[in-house]
């Protein structure tokens, strides 16, 4: 957790979580014309808003104040939301709620100190009585599962900071071993990864799946 203290690296990392879900985001936009189904949640709003992803990263990031693990933290929530709930896909109508909820909440789990819903409402741009039930509702889809052990963190943590390095590489590489297969590199910047854990979460990944496939 500690390289995450870096003033260099959480930028980085939030630069490239932000472009990651831009493109898991716009691609899962075309879906929405097709014939798959999806599920349309209370994070849905009626149109996209008209702040990017990248944009609205950067602004939690800056105005939350919370400690730099929150946003792996955040991620790991996202991951678990989406597995548990296979129908509903990360899109532009629903991504931004997702993500002020996600790390609200991770921030509310991992710091001593942190701001109230109101404050995250002001940052989000919605109102406080909808981060409160959006709250409410994303604790309820990841089965109040809010826990985070450490070889969970460093995997996720891992993950990114590997996929921030290829970024500054041509190439791709492809690591596997017995229990896990892990694509990395130009071919995996466009997919969600998504880690499968035994229960006790005690273990390496055993599974990787993809949201997308594109």
């Amino acid at each position: 957790m500690g390289e995450l203290e870096n003033p260099t690296t959480m930028p980085k990392m939030i630069n490239y979580l932000s472009s990651l879900l831009q493109r898991v985001a716009e691609s899962n936009d075309i879906h929405t014309l097709s014939i798959i189904p999806q599920k349309v949640s209370v994070f849905h709003g009626l149109t996209p808003p008209t702040i990017s992803i990248p944009c609205y990263l950067e602004r939690i990031f800056k105005y939350a104040n919370c400690s730099p693990c929150c946003f792996v933290v955040a991620y790991v929530y996202l991951d678990r939301f989406t597995q548990r709930q296979p129908l509903l896909l990360l899109n532009s109508f629903n991504i931004h709620r997702l993500l002020i909820t996600s790390i609200m909440v991770a921030a509310k789990f991992m710091d001593d100190l942190y701001y109230n819903n109101a404050y995250y409402a002001k940052i989000g741009g919605i109102s406080t009585t909808e981060m409160n039930f959006l709250e409410m509702d994303f604790l309820f889809g990841l089965g109040f599962h809010l826990n985070v052990t450490p070889t969970t963190f460093h995997t996720y943590c891992s993950y990114l900071q590997r996929e921030m390095l290829l970024l500054q590489s041509p190439l791709n590489l492809v690591i596997s071993d017995s229990n896990s297969s892990i694509i990395i590199g130009k071919s995996a910047n466009n997919k969600l990864i998504h880690f499968c854990f035994d229960e006790d979460e005690t273990t390496s990944p055993h599974q990787l799946h993809q949201q997308l496939d594109v």
